[in-house]
């Protein structure tokens, strides 16, 4: 069997061509091509790769920014938007994130502590587990992916299973909340929200037309 060239085979591969495709161009057999691509050990591509690159011929139809976290401006928008998403507005006197994410707790605790300069003092921790939850591993999980002294975190609160579905195996280690008590503060925040909703912006774009 003649071989194929090595190069001439992940070139077309790479830049997204099928094995059938690349038959066509090199005037052979499909099993010729995947012999000489085994041969090399090219890593071939999964079905879902394929199929995503089939339908998106022209490389992914987004382009993400480069993001600096070490910028004031990126923790801003984040812990904004964590809150917009994920935070409590109804407590007019209190700053409340709750989530069974560690990193979306952190996150936001990076928020309060480096663009809001909250005294990490003043933050408070809690817990809510399901009644079948060993309480001494929940407590290790959040104190070690916290960093946060176990006695911060007071009585966990345990409730009921919900259901059979796979909420509950998602969620053994349960939610914490990281709160912040500051009127002023919380004000702020849910201004800053408003400032930015979709309907704030049109009513802004329509003021300034007129």
């Amino acid at each position: 069997m003649e071989a194929l060239a090595k190069e001439t085979l992940e070139r077309a591969y790479i830049s997204g061509k099928s094995m059938w495709e690349i038959s066509l161009m090199l005037g052979c057999s499909i099993h010729k091509v995947t012999y000489w691509m085994t041969k090399f050990q090219i890593k071939k591509r999964s079905r879902s790769e394929a199929m995503y690159r089939k339908l998106n011929p022209n490389g992914d139809p987004f382009k993400v920014p480069p993001l600096i976290p070490k910028d004031p401006q990126f923790w801003l928008g984040l812990g904004l938007g964590i809150y917009w998403g994920e935070g409590n507005k109804i407590t007019p006197h209190s700053v409340r994130v709750t989530n069974s994410n560690p990193n979306m707790i952190k996150a936001f605790r990076k928020f309060l502590l480096e663009v809001c300069k909250t005294n990490p003092d003043k933050l408070q921790y809690s817990i809510v587990c399901f009644n079948d939850s060993n309480l001494q591993d929940v407590l290790s999980l959040w104190s070690t992916e916290l960093n946060v002294p176990k006695e911060k975190f007071g009585k966990i609160v345990q409730i009921p299973p919900q259901g059979k579905g796979t909420y509950k195996r998602k969620s053994k280690s349960g939610v914490c909340t990281l709160t912040f008590g500051n009127i002023k503060l919380k004000k702020w925040i849910m201004e800053q929200i408003s400032s930015v909703s979709p309907d704030s912006l049109v009513a802004k774009q329509a003021l300034g037309k007129g």
